[in-house]
């Protein structure tokens, strides 16, 4: 079954994958602790604004609670940003959605995101026709296709770079690169699996 790109968060875990039939070319970069999807350097040319962009953040909220964002596209910047000045993760996870949109692509495409705390965790979805942000404590799943809201889904991994590798061998097809990330009271760690050749625990 073809899902397209999907989130997986719980309680001090997460896990973003990129599945693509239209453009494969990708892969997760490290840019000093924030993972960012781009196209690999044999990627062709392409104007498409949905190709790059970060899909994990570290955060540190003004009272020092550390969380993680993680998404889809350009809306994991304002969440956030949003959690950065104080705001409750449900909020900082609703507006950016609601105000960006789904994507206005030949698929509108669904824009899928989470906030990940050491002790809770919040996913959400903005649909053509909804907008849905639920608190969850045990892994939950939300796909831009087919898994289009969340439900439960089991994720074995307690580590960064083991909830990367679980994602994208998972038995979901075209599977292309993903990204992990842990959060406790310690801090946020993150890791990514672009494949066989290249998995890095950042």
């Amino acid at each position: 079954m073809y899902i397209g790109r999907f989130v997986v968060v719980a309680p001090g875990i997460g896990a973003y994958r990129v599945s693509s039939r239209s453009f494969p070319n990708r892969q997760v970069v490290d840019r000093d602790g924030t993972l960012t999807v781009s196209p690999t350097p044999d990627a062709p040319p392409t104007e498409n604004p949905y190709i790059s962009y970060n899909c994990v953040r570290a955060v540190e909220t003004p009272s020092g609670k550390r969380l993680a964002a993680i998404g889809n596209g350009s809306h994991v910047d304002p969440i956030a940003e949003k959690l950065e000045i104080g705001y409750p993760e449900r909020d900082a996870l609703a507006e950016p959605l609601l105000a960006l949109d789904y994507e206005k692509d030949d698929y509108d495409t669904p824009r899928i995101a989470g906030v990940i705390g050491p002790d809770a965790a919040t996913i959400g979805t903005v649909r053509r026709d909804a907008l849905l942000v639920e608190t969850v404590s045990e892994p939950t799943i939300v796909a831009t296709y087919e898994i289009d809201s969340p439900e439960a889904h089991s994720l074995e991994a307690t580590a960064a770079i083991e909830a990367a590798t679980e994602v994208l061998t998972a038995s979901f097809e075209h599977p292309v690169c993903a990204a992990g990330v842990t959060v406790d009271d310690g801090g946020v760690d993150v890791a990514l699996d672009n494949g066989a050749a290249d998995t890095t625990d950042a």
